[in-house]
């Protein structure tokens, strides 16, 4: 190892460490944003249902028997069980609440409000606390108490009618509301840490998966509120960049994506070597480009065939421009941009080591936590010898 390389993880040396959040959570969203909290280094306890737990435990069984969705987003926690319906387990909570400097939940709305989680009386006796609900559409308004699923917010976002082909709208294939959610409640709990590093006070702060694509719909609203029109459907394409899209070659299909009008003169001239297209003026600029889709399309799709995949994305990557090959799922994972950065660990769960891949965030100095996938309630035990011993343990039930 050179001295550039991160260190393996000490607890004291992770940006988070001595920090406590409960997490009253399931589902994709909330846990999301608390799994990169225990990465980074805080103690993350989730809160679970004594009988089933978290839902998501119980998606499928794909990883040896686990749920794919849970290993993926509760590592590093700690599961307390406990049963919410009754004074004495909400007292437990509260207890826990009490002690921690983060507490976030995504119980349906007004739930948190109802066992007497919300923000107002934590925060009582607890100012510094910070406090995040995440929601599917926010604390008021007509859909407040609407079920919120991944594809049903995209759907009422806006975000499916611009997602497929010409002819099939299509929602993404992995759960984007949940996850632009929980990304955005991590950002508000990292922020919001800063502040109260500075001047001590907490915060109340309110997530909703709606807002967080509503966000990510800025273009194509911004397309229809000046220009009147919703942006078309176009597959693999780009609705407002030509060309951006899948072209075919001698043994598949290569992604090409051509931003700016020195792109497009490069791509004609160095590459597909047909420089009379650069000077043309109905292909020179992109508004002329998008005017004419389906030509320019075809005119490129003409050269790329008589490469193979890899040839042209070489040839391409010489020149300079963007380019991609397409992968399936497998692809991914044995990709070597993975494989020689080292970027594959091991997980410890209740049925022994699973791969996974490192967190996006590298610091240079310490290589972030991964810790173990908790079974249900594994921790219930030491959590209640914390808060006050046997006693405890008897109104745990």
């Amino acid at each position: 190892m050179t001295d550039a390389e991160p260190q393996a993880a000490r607890a004291d040396d992770l940006p988070l460490t001595g920090l406590t959040v409960v997490a009253l959570e399931q589902a994709v969203a909330a846990p999301l944003a608390t799994r990169h909290l225990a990465d980074l280094g805080a103690r993350v306890i989730k809160i679970e249902r004594e009988d089933e737990g978290d839902f998501a435990r119980h998606y499928d069984a794909a990883v040896d028997g686990l749920a794919s969705h849970f290993v993926w987003l509760n590592r590093g926690k700690e599961s307390f069980t406990v049963d919410l319906k009754t004074p004495r387990g909400q007292d437990l909570v509260r207890r826990l609440i009490a002690r921690a400097d983060v507490f976030l939940q995504n119980l349906a709305p007004g739930a948190a409000d109802r066992l007497g989680l919300d923000a107002d009386t934590l925060r009582a006796d607890h100012p510094g606390l910070i406090v995040v609900n995440m929601s599917g559409y926010g604390t008021d308004g007509p859909m407040r108490d609407h079920k919120a699923y991944d594809m049903l917010v995209q759907a009422e976002t806006g975000l499916i009618s611009v997602t497929g082909t010409a002819d099939t709208m299509a929602k993404t294939g992995v759960p984007t509301a949940d996850i632009a959610a929980g990304m955005y409640a991590l950002t508000s709990v990292l922020s919001a840490l800063v502040r109260r590093g500075v001047s001590g006070r907490g915060a109340r702060i309110d997530v909703s998966m709606f807002d967080a694509v509503v966000e990510w719909m800025g273009h194509p609203m911004y397309i229809r509120m000046h220009a009147g029109r919703q942006i078309p459907r176009c597959g693999l394409g780009h609705a407002a960049i030509v060309p951006y899209d899948g072209y075919p070659t001698a043994d598949g299909e290569i992604l090409i994506g051509v931003q700016n009008d020195r792109g497009w003169r490069t791509l004609v001239t160095d590459v597909l070597a047909a420089p009379e297209l650069a000077d043309d003026p109905r292909y020179a600029t992109n508004i002329e480009r998008v005017a004419r889709r389906a030509e320019v399309d075809g005119l490129v799709a003409d050269r790329t065939r008589t490469f193979t995949t890899a040839d042209l994305d070489a040839k391409l990557a010489a020149a300079g421009i963007p380019a991609a090959q397409i992968r399936d799922v497998g692809g991914v994972v044995d990709h070597p941009q993975l494989a020689e950065r080292d970027r594959w660990r091991t997980v410890d769960t209740e049925i022994g080591p699973i791969r996974a891949v490192l967190p996006p965030m590298t610091f240079d100095d310490v290589e972030l936590r991964m810790g173990a996938v908790p079974a249900l309630g594994e921790h219930t035990a030491a959590i209640l010898a914390e808060l006050g011993g046997a006693e405890l343990g008897e109104q745990a039930g």
